[in-house]
């Protein structure tokens, strides 16, 4: 009983912190998606118009990152490696041409999780839970 006791204190003390922590992480990730992400993903997330046909260019548009897209169907590795590296093998056949940059060079590691972090808090529960399903299958 008094270590049940002990854990509800730590606990007690401990989620403020972690709830604060993870507040200010969805906001820098909010922040980072509005200067970097937002002018092709949309300020909503809801992605460039038509964004399944591919353009006079033939490149596609920028898909939406809501429950509408397909973000939710990746996995958390695959997804920071889009971000990081840009749409190129294994994430997308040789020779593929995308208007998504590689922001390995302008973003931090952490500035991309925290973006991740905030797309992911935007979509229902369902969504969320899906994709974490896939992130921890994926990670085996």
């Amino acid at each position: 009983m008094n270590k049940m006791r002990i854990v509800a204190a730590i606990l007690a003390l401990a989620l403020p912190a972690l709830v604060s922590a993870g507040s200010q992480q969805l906001e820098r990730g909010k922040r980072v998606y509005a200067v970097f992400c937002a002018q092709c993903h949309g300020k909503n997330l809801e992605g460039q118009p038509d964004w399944r046909r591919r353009k006079a260019d033939g490149k596609l548009p920028a898909p939406p990152h809501d429950a509408s897209g397909h973000t939710w169907h990746h996995t958390d590795a695959d997804l920071f490696a889009m971000t990081k590296h840009g749409m190129v093998p294994p994430l997308a056949p040789a020779g593929y041409v995308s208007d998504m940059p590689a922001w390995k060079d302008t973003l931090k590691d952490d500035d991309i999780w925290a973006v991740l972090d905030y797309i992911k808090s935007r979509w229902p529960e369902e969504q969320r839970k899906y994709q974490q399903e896939v992130s921890t299958q994926s990670a085996r």
